[in-house]
């Protein structure tokens, strides 16, 4: 079996002692595999940067396991392959953006000569073309985190994490930010991010783990979240003594006067249900869709957990 990228076993991890502790994450288990984009989702204080804490070694477990490419979290052989953006990155106002990427580059164990290459390049990718003698006090908040997608993805990492992707970036950042990440989706890096912009998630994923309350509420490929999000409704009318057809009699249906009404969230038994109506005989009314967003569907799963 191929080993995960990330591998996330019984993690629980506490804050505090005493009568002063708290628990932010209650023993999740998950793992994201090689070439995989999974998006971390949840509300704030749900444990999603307490995870990502412990998966850069930042935060030690309580108990349970997190391991990153087979090594222990927190170890040198743990993040030698991996970009990271935390949530709040902070710079020295007083360098410049040539500057910053050459000290992060140069940690990395990248040549000058390379460096001297790349950071044109990158920046540009990033959309901070030409700003490479700019000081990064003049920097927005949006254009440091430009930056900080830059430093993280500097040394070509086989794996990133990123905490609250989007964060700062007005709507054209967040269109330059899909088109790089599709880019290094593309090339085969594993990836691994939270973000409030659930419309990040749905296009750039492959998979989406949500955590609620530092425990996990579902795990799923994004076509297998967003199958149900879309939501059919049949009204019909039956013949007189005609016998409820079999896929409509499966989704409960609900009875006003002579009328019936059923709400299916599955094209395939809709189109079942369509043609087994009209073979009984019966008259459709009505037919209708309605299409829920992930952001819908992830609130109403939280307010039920």
């Amino acid at each position: 079996m191929t080993t995960p990228v990330i591998d996330v076993k019984d993690l629980v991890v506490d804050y505090g002692t005493g009568s002063k502790k708290h628990r932010a994450v209650h023993g999740i288990t998950f793992d994201v595999q090689p070439g995989e984009t999974v998006g971390f989702i949840g509300a704030n204080g749900a444990g999603k940067s307490t995870t990502m804490k412990a998966l850069m070694g930042f935060v030690f477990p309580t108990s349970g396991e997190v391991s990153m490419f087979g090594n222990r979290c927190g170890t040198v052989e743990s993040r030698k392959r991996i970009g990271y953006l935390p949530e709040v990155a902070l710079y020295y106002p007083f360098m410049k953006a040539r500057e910053l990427l050459e000290l992060y580059g140069g940690l990395q164990g990248l040549r000058s000569a390379y460096l001297k290459e790349r950071i044109p390049r990158l920046l540009e990718k990033v959309g901070l073309g030409g700003k490479d003698e700019s000081l990064l006090k003049s920097f927005s908040k949006g254009m440091q985190q430009r930056l900080g997608i830059a430093q993280a993805i500097i040394a070509e990492p086989e794996a990133l994490i990123f905490d609250e992707l989007s964060s700062g970036l007005d709507p054209v950042g967040r269109h330059d930010l899909r088109s790089v990440l599709m880019e290094l989706k593309a090339e085969g890096r594993t990836i691994f991010f939270s973000s409030h912009e659930l419309t990040e998630v749905e296009t750039l994923c492959d998979r989406v783990v949500m955590i609620h309350k530092g425990r996990i509420v579902t795990s799923a490929t994004v076509a297998e979240l967003m199958k149900p999000l879309n939501v059919f409704e049949i009204v019909f009318q039956l013949p007189a003594g005609a016998t409820m057809p079999e896929t409509a009699a499966r989704f409960n249906p609900e009875q006003d006067g002579n009328h019936w009404r059923i709400r299916i969230e599955n094209v395939e038994a809709y189109s079942q249900a369509i043609s087994q109506l009209a073979q009984s005989g019966a008259t459709i009314h009505n037919t209708s869709s309605k299409s829920r967003s992930l952001e819908e569907y992830f609130i109403d799963l939280v307010k039920n957990s």
